[in-house]
């Protein structure tokens, strides 16, 4: 099993990157590997979704429920269907400073296993870079994101 927890602190308030996490149709936009994203249903705050990834000629779809909660910046994904033996990741977004513009601290961490051993084993090997790029993507969708907003006003 794969197991990851990172936290670090961006310049993006904890709404906007909490919104970038839960908005997961737009995933195949800015995502690398994130090959298509279907919402399947929505029961108040909680999602269930399915998410296609691919690399080279891997590609899988899985069904993940992702329970939002807003009020506490906290995201809970768990896989429900798909390749994986376990799937869970989680995530909480908290402000850094007084003003609530002063960036955020994100707190995420994963734990998965493949059901298919090799893959588990390719997938451990790559994880750490895919792991950094992915942080980058949701950084730079946050960034791409307020400029387009600050140009609108």
């Amino acid at each position: 099993m794969t197991a990851h927890t990172e936290t670090r602190i961006v310049p993006y308030t904890a709404d906007l990157m909490f919104e970038i996490v839960a908005d997961v149709e737009s995933y195949p936009q800015f995502l690398p590997w994130v090959t298509g994203a279907h919402v399947l249903a929505r029961h108040g705050n909680i999602v269930d979704a399915d998410m296609s990834v691919g690399f080279g000629r891997f590609a899988e779809t899985y069904t993940s429920r992702v329970t939002l909660d807003p009020e506490s910046r906290t995201i809970a994904v768990a896989q429900t269907k798909g390749p994986f033996r376990k799937l869970e990741n989680n995530w909480r977004f908290t402000p850094e400073g007084p003003e609530p513009d002063q960036g955020c601290r994100i707190f995420f961490s994963i734990v998965f296993e493949f059901r298919n051993p090799l893959l588990n084993m390719v997938a451990g090997a790559a994880f750490e870079r895919v792991s950094r790029r992915m942080a980058e993507a949701f950084e730079n969708r946050a960034k791409v994101l307020t400029r387009r907003n600050s140009k609108k006003k």
